[in-house]
């Protein structure tokens, strides 16, 4: 599966349940990065994306447990830790800020079977640049 991710400068991803931030324009590079594909989420990350971009969505709280090797997956609230032998890649979007958290990416990316493909800045609506880390699993 490829994981997609939203953290802060310190990995952080949520603070108190709630997701630290939003970003319209992100959502919508995220659906042009699936090229049509599905997306699988749960409940929680579904609020974000349009009814338009809806029809892409997989929407089941256990995602992580049905998707496939090549599925996309939106992770907010979800550990995915226990899915890593799973993940084939990650893309990481970084909002270049630092956000109270009580929750962070917890993934081992330092290993050496995670290599960093490559980095792109986007610009956001609420985010002058977002920058998107690709990492593979080699």
């Amino acid at each position: 599966m490829i994981i997609i991710v939203c953290v802060d400068d310190n990995n952080g991803m949520l603070f108190h349940n709630r997701r630290q931030s939003r970003d319209i324009a992100l959502y919508q590079h995220i659906m042009e990065v699936i090229k049509g594909k599905k997306l699988l989420m749960n409940d929680y990350s579904a609020k974000l994306f349009s009814e338009e971009q809806k029809e892409h969505i997989i929407v089941q709280n256990n995602f992580l447990e049905i998707a496939s090797e090549n599925d996309y997956c939106f992770v907010e609230n979800t550990v995915v830790l226990d899915y890593q032998n799973n993940i084939q890649k990650i893309i990481l979007y970084r909002w270049n800020r630092t956000y109270p958290a009580d929750t962070y990416f917890q993934f081992p990316l330092d290993q050496n079977k995670w290599k960093l493909e490559k980095t792109t800045d986007i610009k956001g609506n609420s985010h002058d640049i977002i920058t998107e880390e690709v990492y593979t699993n080699e």
